[in-house]
């Protein structure tokens, strides 16, 4: 459901909590990348004028029909963003009003000339130089193609180094909200958050904080590492009221990994894969959104939103980063599961028409 009567309710809950978002701190990181945003050329017409491939299978095909011989496949830039699940859900949760902590690799010993607008919405600490990603999009989703030396720079030892623990712990106790994301292209990960857990939780104190964990597609990774990011993930429920955020192909991958049948991916049946990873993860919300829509399943219940879907969207890397920045902003001003999918919906869907 995504009626007019709920939206009317769901805007209505977030004019009137709205003062309360510049009061509110959010710490987000640790991951960072300089991303370049490409179309992958059909026809080339003239020196300015080309036609584009909409569909990432004619680009799988045009790849298959090269096999044995050679090809040539032109790509042209479109913009040149700040990437990386971290810098784009802080940088929209600074443009909602947080006061917003980063850590992450956006460059050492200097800030990478990208990340500067950023730099002015948000207090910025960085501790390693950025990822690189070309992203090449398509009508219908898009390819990651990562450059990942740097990002083994994001340890714990680093942190220390670089930024300080002490420094460290007073962002986390100090903030109302905080965010580890990018859990897959950070191979240190699961080392900073057992530090977390040894080292700062137990100075916690005062009311609950919220905590958002990302994985980010962990295809790669091996069923021993997602299962011992998903033990550290549950630990961190004893000290926080934590949200799991998976897309589509996340979801699948966590269930697989967990022994489930993920292969149903209807609504009905993602939300029978989201109360069953639920079951095994116990965790505060689990989330899960796909493309069209949205699901959160929790001790409320299930919840399931339709969202803007657009077919021919602008500009589709950082979509879920930005779902995430608007679900958890609902959910920090106390809107419940439904609204806060679709706050967190229209806000990825505002995003993936205009750019911004």
């Amino acid at each position: 459901m995504n009626t007019p009567e709920m939206r009317e309710r769901c805007a209505t809950q977030l004019q009137t909590a709205a003062g309360r978002v510049s009061r509110m701190k959010a710490f987000i990181g640790r991951d960072g990348f300089v991303d370049e945003i490409l179309h992958v050329v059909d026809k080339r017409e003239s020196a300015e004028e080309y036609t584009r491939l909409p569909m990432m299978a004619q680009w799988g095909e045009r790849i298959r029909a090269a096999a044995g011989k050679s090809t040539n496949i032109e790509l042209v830039s479109q913009r040149t963003k700040l990437g990386g699940n971290g810098p784009i859900m802080a940088n929209a949760m600074a443009s909602f009003g947080f006061k917003v902590a980063y850590l992450g690799n956006l460059g050492f010993p200097n800030l990478h000339p990208v990340f500067a607008e950023f730099a002015k919405r948000a207090e910025v600490h960085s501790i390693a130089e950025p990822g690189y990603t070309d992203a090449v999009e398509f009508e219908d989703g898009k390819v990651m193609l990562g450059k990942h030396q740097s990002l083994k720079q994001v340890n714990w030892a680093n942190i220390q180094a670089r930024f300080g623990g002490d420094k460290f712990s007073a962002q986390v106790t100090g903030a109302d909200f905080v965010g580890f994301v990018n859990w897959t292209m950070l191979p240190c990960m699961n080392e900073i958050w057992s530090a977390t857990l040894k080292e700062v939780c137990p100075k916690l104190n005062g009311p609950r904080r919220t905590l958002f964990f990302d994985l980010a597609d962990p295809e790669k990774r091996t069923p021993t590492d997602i299962s011992k990011a998903l033990e550290l993930i549950m630990a961190f429920q004893r000290h926080f009221d934590v949200i799991l955020g998976l897309n589509e192909k996340e979801s699948s991958e966590v269930g697989k990994c967990l022994g489930l049948n993920a292969s149903d991916h209807s609504p009905e049946g993602l939300v029978k894969v989201g109360q069953d990873i639920l079951k095994r993860v116990p965790v505060g919300t689990l989330v899960i959104h796909p493309t069209h829509y949205a699901l959160a399943v929790s001790l409320e219940g299930a919840a399931t939103v339709e969202g803007p879907f657009t077919p021919k969207p602008l500009i589709t890397t950082g979509a879920g980063d930005h779902f995430n920045a608007g679900f958890c902003l609902a959910k920090l001003l106390g809107l419940d599961n439904e609204l806060s999918l679709l706050t967190g919906v229209t806000t990825s869907g505002f995003y993936v028409r205009t750019a911004k």
